[in-house]
């Protein structure tokens, strides 16, 4: 094999990433259609929607396999821990929702998020704050999301 016919640098971890795309709108397709709903809600129902997000990222997902294009280098050092850091928090904020409410884990996050990209503490905590009093004020009282206030604070109005 000449220099000429090597494939692209990376193409190897696009394959492997559209696989994944491929196998998670397999997945999400399958998980949507069936969501089960009264005719008389509407005529499409819910399930259209998820079906043909589905469909859309598989196309996409072969064409991505097929046609990989260059990819760029593994993040090293820094960046690849902050690119590990933010979905592990992410996970993290996620896990505290039903202990800890909205609110609280909305802070943690964007405190967080903050550290991550390199606020100062003193930064981090104040724009967490903010953050977590603005989108509970968006979600809970702009648009009447229902927000759970967490186990934590609910057990101790109780008692």
């Amino acid at each position: 094999m000449d220099a000429n016919q090597r494939p692209l640098p990376g193409t190897l971890s696009n394959r492997i990433a559209a696989l994944a795309l491929l196998a998670f709108s397999l997945l999400y397709g399958f998980a949507g259609s069936g969501i089960e709903y009264a005719f008389s809600s509407d005529p499409l129902g819910p399930r259209v929607f998820p079906v043909l997000l589905a469909a859309i990222l598989a196309l996409l997902s072969l064409i991505y396999l097929f046609v990989p294009g260059h990819a760029e280098e593994w993040p090293q050092g820094t960046v690849l821990m902050r690119c590990i850091a933010l979905p592990a928090l992410v996970l993290i904020a996620a896990l505290l929702f039903e202990p800890i409410g909205f609110a609280g884990a909305m802070f943690v996050m964007t405190t967080g998020v903050g550290r991550i990209f390199g606020a100062s503490w003193k930064a981090s905590l104040i724009g967490g704050l903010v953050q977590a009093a603005l989108w509970y004020l968006v979600f809970g009282y702009l648009l009447e999301v229902y927000l759970p206030t967490g186990e934590l604070f609910t057990a101790s109005r109780r008692g």
